[in-house]
């Protein structure tokens, strides 16, 4: 794995932004903790492409990117893909509809789904470091 040190500062940056949507979650900031959810999905999405050398500039390039060498060959499950596009759709939804509707259910269930995405990619790295 050529770029370690960029791995682990991204997956560092996904769990501080895990971090921050639970508390915003604990303080009743809906809107912003599934924003902040998806962006600790996303980062360790990137975190996951660092290890191959990959990035992309774009958001939906992450996710294709993402999607194409980790999710279509089996390295990582496919729920994960589930996982990024739905945060995807609700942090768009929260950052730009002037009426969102994101209930506690939702947040609640947005930082679940980010919590084993982050695992998940962890669990990735640290075989391949292992390995």
């Amino acid at each position: 794995m050529q770029h370690s040190g960029l791995v682990t500062h991204r997956l560092e940056r996904s769990k501080e932004h895990f971090q921050s949507a639970k508390e915003l979650f604990a303080n009743n900031h809906f809107l912003d903790s599934v924003s902040r959810s998806y962006y600790a999905v996303f980062t360790a999405a990137r975190a996951v492409l660092a290890t191959e050398d990959m990035d992309s500039a774009k958001h939906s390039g992450v996710i294709s990117l993402f999607d194409k060498h980790f999710v279509k060959t089996g390295k990582i499950n496919v729920t994960a893909s589930k996982i990024i596009h739905e945060a995807k759709d609700y942090r768009e939804k929260a950052d730009y509809a002037d009426y969102p509707e994101i209930t506690r259910e939702i947040a609640e269930s947005e930082l679940l789904k980010a919590d084993m995405f982050i695992k998940e990619i962890e669990s990735y790295i640290e075989k391949l470091i292992g390995g």
